[in-house]
């Protein structure tokens, strides 16, 4: 067979895990096969002519493909989903052709539930298929170990979960060759607003010469109705066909490819959205449903005909500077409304925080219409600044509800609950995140529920929802846009009706075994709980007559079986129906259990028992965990590719497209020469220009924050700091001209040192406006986004990610460096410290060499002085110290004062560093920088700035 060594295959997946992949070890003879290429960066020979011949696989005919400039065609795009008794079942495959002259990138590229488990992954390389199987970690390490010892060009993925649930693949095809993706996976659908909602994402990217999406809907309770909303726009308005019996519908979408274009004579398609399925089944008035299938038992749950009962609610509402603009503007208008809902039996209150915390009121009030109005007014008047000090918010928060709880104040049939709606990671006070989650977790006690909102792309939604989950609640990501105000809005109503509070069920332990939780702290109207298990069918009579549900608040609810030999039959009448759908949903509810549990576990050993279990159910029923691979072979299993993902998901390798090329292991390829200099000791020269040497050569940003700006011309380099305060984002470039943006957001240290708080860069943002792309470095972790798409490295990793001509290098521990063509570079600095220190917090350092090819326009603190202005100093005299003499210094039509000094160069020594000497303007560089330096403060980390 044809050795598919030479292909570059790319993998991502992020929610379930991210995959991304290292190709190396590539055997000599096949390097004169193909160039491989990574988003345009080439590496080895040019394919030789006619060495790959068209498949002729049976796709049919394949004319009238409509190619992008890429001429990349493709040739169907389908989407099948079969959703028996809440359990979906979908498969989504693409088929595409290279049709250009030369070989390049095809991808792959969607986007899988939250929470949802891949069964399986295959590709199809003219003729040879590659296929997934899922093997203990260890394992499949050893077998990837064996196929690269034997010379075979073995790639290795590593994976990384995030709340972007991307999964990406993607092939450097040669010209002629077609390649078909197919990607399976399963996920129970959750009930929320009296409605089941089955999202599957539809982003083909291009024209499909076939397009379809087809969704089938069993339920043996009935269908009480169908909906499909207009989700992916008017554009498609009458084209999604519904047909609906009692207890079973089909659902089709099938647009042409004229009907899929976004105009008629555009070549670009309209279908770049979710595609949305919502449904209900009917219920018993006892809202209870057991449906017992081939050993197993699921259990639905979802009483209505309830009083709701009263809560007590504390909203905690992040009000730092990077909530400034449209996120504080929506958050306004949404908690006006939902202030405006509460009941008058409720009881709440407002806490507002950045690096400092307030209350509206020291207690929990009724909400009156009085109380209501005022709690209005005083939101209103909410103005974003500052840092954010999540630990002291949550503590003020449930300090709150327990003291009302130890006065009496709450009614025993009370459901209390906290709202926290923030944007970012904390920057002011406790930073560790697992100090905080145990923080809250000792003082709530389990008595009530923590709920999170995270707002927009930049939030550490992995922690929200860790805290969250850790304290019975649960955490959604709001996506910071107009619509901000509906999604937080649509998030409270979730929560907002508590029916019944800590609900049991109670099985007979001759019937049924291995249930999966059966206790829960609330049920609110309009969601279901679903408990599953392991029956004894010879035992059936024991479950109808004994199986109840208890609440603090409720009488007991018989529970309704589902006729077994009624549902047998049915389900196997129909050729659509999962056979599998009860084992599957109660492996689905016991892994979510078992992670839930392990990341609760008091103690060590328990955790590792935990682990035991969890590896187990993921190899018993081909799930893809943290403690499992996923091997991607052929079927000779010569070829072979590891799926692995680190147990800790903020640790290790992550998510990225780690573009190592083939028999090229220096990892400082593509990394600018300046980014790699090596120590210059300078020794002090008060009157000598600033020796032209590369490691001087350059404006740089570092420590609390001191900037170094570099004058080529005039071989000086000028010094001046800035004081301001923590969570402030600070411009360092503008350029309209060439759409690159570079902000940094300042973090304070632990603790004040001479009555003043040092402030450091502890996030720095990249936006390249024309190529859409935005970088997000922070003391933890380097991210890359593209519109939905998100790869992410962490300090541990050393390796590359590449997108759109644009490289990251990362150096474990040390630095990376972007670098876009050779048109301009950044280096940032990673500064580590004591974690124990009393004082000092990680942050970072940026280095850009004024080489870089910005426009005219560009601005900022560092940017403005792409145009060197004219810089006299003169008239030197003697300092208070002999090395720190004076002058006068004449710039841009100001005359003041600057002291001779020295500041530090960490690339080379990020301990001690190398002494830079430089001539120091006082008063955060007043006189030298246009304007003042509150000037160039902005409101996002991706915010072009107004010149001052």
């Amino acid at each position: 067979m044809k050795n598919l060594s030479s292909f570059l295959v790319l993998f991502l997946i992020s929610g379930v895990g991210g995959f991304d992949l290292v190709i190396d070890d590539i055997p000599d003879e096949l390097e004169n096969l193909i160039d491989l290429e990574i988003d345009g960066f080439p590496s080895g020979s040019k394919a030789r002519k006619g060495r790959y011949q068209r498949s002729t696989s049976d796709w049919g005919y394949v004319g009238d493909l409509v190619e992008d400039d890429d001429k990349i065609g493709l040739y169907s795009y389908k989407v099948q989903s079969t959703i028996t008794s809440r359990l979906a079942n979908t498969m989504i495959q693409a088929k595409m052709v290279n049709n250009a002259k030369r070989p390049q990138p095809i991808m792959f590229d969607v986007q899988v539930p939250k929470g949802a488990f891949i069964d399986n992954f295959t590709m199809d390389i003219n003729g040879i298929t590659f296929t997934s199987h899922i093997r203990e970690k260890s394992e499949a390490r050893k077998m990837y170990a064996q196929a690269k010892a034997k010379g075979k060009a073995a790639g290795i993925v590593r994976s990384n979960a995030l709340d972007m649930e991307n999964f990406q693949t993607e092939v450097n095809v040669p010209p002629g060759m077609r390649i078909q993706f197919q990607l399976h996976y399963h996920e129970m659908i959750r009930r929320k607003l009296s409605s089941y909602e089955h999202v599957i994402s539809v982003k083909p990217g291009r024209l499909a010469k076939h397009m379809e999406v087809d969704v089938r809907i069993i339920e043996p309770q009935g269908l009480r109705y169908v909906h499909v909303p207009n989700s992916l726009g008017d554009h498609f308005d009458g084209i999604t066909t519904i047909s609906k019996g009692e207890k079973k519908a089909h659902v089709s979408f099938k647009p042409t490819m004229a009907q899929q274009r976004k105009c008629p004579k555009c070549s670009s398609t309209a279908v770049d959205g979710n595609f949305v399925v919502q449904y209900d089944v009917n219920r018993e008035t006892t809202g209870g449903e057991l449906e017992i299938f081939n050993g197993y038992f699921i259990h639905f749950f979802a009483p209505e005909n309830l009083d709701p009962l009263p809560k007590n609610i504390l909203f905690v509402i992040d009000v730092s500077g990077s909530m400034w603009g449209l996120k504080m503007k929506q958050t306004i208008e949404a908690m006006k409304a939902i202030l405006s809902e509460l009941r008058a039996a409720d009881q709440f209150s407002l806490i507002d925080f950045n690096h400092n915390v307030r209350c509206w009121r020291d207690n929990l009030v009724s909400a009156t219409p009085s109380q209501v109005e005022d709690a209005k007014k005083y939101i209103q008047t909410i103005h974003p600044n500052g840092g954010t000090n999540i630990n002291e918010a949550l503590l003020r928060a449930t300090f709150i509800l327990n003291e009302a709880k130890s006065l009496g104040m709450l009614d025993p049939n009370s459901v209390s609950m906290i709202v926290l709606v923030s944007d970012g990671d904390p920057t002011v006070g406790e930073l560790k995140l697992t100090t905080i989650q145990k923080n809250v977790k000792q003082s709530i006690k389990d008595e009530f529920s923590l709920f999170c909102l995270g707002i927009g792309f930049d939030v550490d939604y992995d922690f929200l929802q860790r805290i969250a989950t850790d304290n019975r609640g649960m955490a959604q990501r709001i996506f910071g846009n107009q619509e901000t105000s509906l999604q937080m809005k649509n998030f409270y109503n979730q929560v907002s009706t508590p029916l019944l509070k800590k609900i049991q069920f109670n099985y007979p332990q001759e019937s049924v075994s291995d249930v999966t939780q059966s206790s829960f702290h609330n049920y609110f109207g309009g969601s279901e709980i679903v408990v599953a298990g392991k029956v004894d069918t010879e035992n059936l009579q024991h479950l109808e007559s004994v199986v109840t549900a208890t609440a603090a608040n409720a009488e007991l609810v018989m529970e309704t079986l589902r006729d077994v030999e009624e549902l047998d039959g049915f389900m196997k009448k129909d050729k659509f129906a999962d056979p599998e759908f009860t084992r599957k949903l109660w492996a689905y509810l016991t892994v979510n259990q078992m992670m839930a549990e392990r990341n609760a576990a008091p103690t060590a050993a328990l955790k590792r028992n935990i682990t035991k279990s969890i590896l187990q159910m993921s190899l018993d029923h081909h799930i893809v965990t943290p403690f499992t691979a996923m091997l991607i072979e052929n079927a000779e299993k010569d070829e072979i590719m590891l799926a692995d993902q680190p147990k800790d998901p903020r640790k290790g390798c992550c998510p990225g497209t780690l573009g190592l090329t083939p028999n090229a292991p220096n990892n400082n390829k593509g990394i600018p020469a300046w980014a790699n200099v090596t120590a210059v000791p300078v020794s002090f020269m008060p009157e000598q220009r600033s020796p032209p040497v590369s490691s001087l050569s350059i404006n740089r940003v570092d420590n609390d924050p001191h900037f170094i700006i570099h004058l080529p011309k005039s071989q000086r380099n000028i010094c001046f700091n800035i004081n301001s305060e923590p969570g402030k984002i600070l411009n360092l470039v503008s350029d309209p001209g060439t759409g690159v943006v570079v902000n940094g957001q300042l973090i304070g240290a632990k603790k004040a040192e001479n009555n003043k708080l040092n402030t450091y860069f502890g996030k720095i943002g990249f936006y390249f406006k024309k190529k859409g792309l935005k970088v997000e470095i922070t003391t933890e972790t380097i991210t890359l986004k593209d519109g939905s798409y998100a790869i992410t490295l962490t300090w541990a990793d050393t390796g590359h990610i590449i997108r759109k001509q644009l490289l990251i290098s990362v150096k474990k521990e040390s630095n990376v460096t972007i670098t876009v063509g050779e048109e301009m570079s950044f280096m940032v600095l990673l500064h580590r410290v004591w974690k124990k220190h009393p004082v000092n917090v990680d942050f970072l350092g940026i280095y850009i060499p004024p080489e870089n090819q910005f426009s005219p326009a560009a601005h900022g603190l560092i940017g403005q002085f792409v145009s060197e202005p004219e810089v006299s100093i003169h008239h030197q005299t003697p300092g208070q110290a002999p090395e720190k003499p004076q002058a006068i210094m004449e710039v841009k039509g100001n005359k003041f004062t600057v002291t001779r000094g020295v500041q530090k160069d960490y690339r080379t020594d990020r301990v001690l560093g190398t002494d830079v000497p430089c001539w120091f303007v006082h008063s955060s560089g007043k006189g030298f920088i246009d304007g003042h330096y509150r000037d160039y403060l902005v409101p996002h980390l991706y915010s072009f700035m107004k010149k001052p």
